[in-house]
């Protein structure tokens, strides 16, 4: 049985003075440890990857898409097997510990192991070596495709994922993602109380799907809060050409959005928003 996503707290409300006992509804927070099984078949090993606080749910694809945009999987062939390691958690804990057992072909390069240092940007690394970093895990060339947006389509984008999102309507605190064809069709989309985890397991999804990785250029992604350096950096991957975000980009993510031929959109609102980036993909 899957995790809830929702708890449920009893509360007391302050409102113009009056005193109300009543039930809330919250996001559920819980660590999530991914870890990885490699090696021949008659000398397996194993390495924890990541430890990550999220939102139950979707937990393999969060685990797929973090080993993809670590460059540690190209796609879902390297996968032999995903299962929970239920066995070394208490009741309260179980399901918190992932494991996603790789095909004996998979090389796996320890150094790259020892999480990414350019996935955040607060590693203190310069925007060049972060931006340098990302170009050894993707494999980046310029989009020849005529991909263009209509801006009318692009301030539609919100409200369509809003109306996806459960937990969101729920609760109020939690991230959402979402990918759309070139038309606002909303092909698939994803919440959890980490934005990055959010798009982790978007990119799971399509993973698991064995959809081909050169088929996003003409996708639009969106993003329910602020674009960081580490969400374009994954959409750069993904190989999207379009992102789109409700909130602010950092400088970082706009550099980063430059070097790798994505049309930034940042403050989407109702009827408005700034393009950083390539803005040729959008048309009035």
């Amino acid at each position: 049985m899957n995790k809830p996503s929702v708890s449920t707290l009893q509360i007391i409300t302050f409102n113009n003075g009056e005193i109300i006992n009543s039930n809330d509804l919250i996001a559920v927070e819980e660590p999530l440890e991914i870890r990885i099984g490699y090696g021949p078949v008659n000398n397996r090993e194993q390495k924890n990857i990541s430890i990550t606080m999220r939102t139950p749910g979707h937990d393999f694809e969060l685990a797929l898409g973090f080993l993809f945009t670590e460059g540690i999987i190209e796609n879902a062939k390297d996968v032999k097997q995903i299962k929970y390691c239920t066995e070394l958690n208490t009741k309260k804990d179980n399901q918190n510990i992932v494991r996603v057992e790789l095909t004996e072909f998979v090389k796996i390069d320890l150094k790259k192991l020892q999480r990414n240092f350019y996935t955040t940007s607060s590693c203190g690394v310069c925007g060049k070596s972060s931006i340098e970093a990302i170009k050894t895990v993707c494999d980046f060339s310029k989009s020849n495709h005529k991909f263009e947006v209509n801006q009318t389509i692009i301030t539609q984008l919100p409200n369509k994922l809003r109306a996806q999102q459960d937990v969101f309507k729920y609760t109020g605190g939690i991230h959402g993602c979402a990918l759309f064809d070139s038309k606002g069709n909303l092909e698939i989309s994803r919440e959890d109380v980490g934005r990055h985890n959010a798009l982790d397991k978007l990119i799971g999804s399509l993973i698991s799907n064995k959809n081909e990785i050169n088929s996003f250029e003409e996708k639009i992604l969106l993003l329910s809060g602020r674009a960081s350096f580490e969400l374009i950096q994954k959409a750069a991957i993904l190989g999207v050409k379009m992102v789109c975000a409700v909130g602010a980009p950092s400088s970082l993510a706009v550099e980063t959005a430059i070097e790798f031929d994505i049309t930034l959109i940042g403050f989407l609102r109702e009827n408005r928003f700034n393009v950083y980036s390539h803005s040729h993909r959008v048309i009035s």
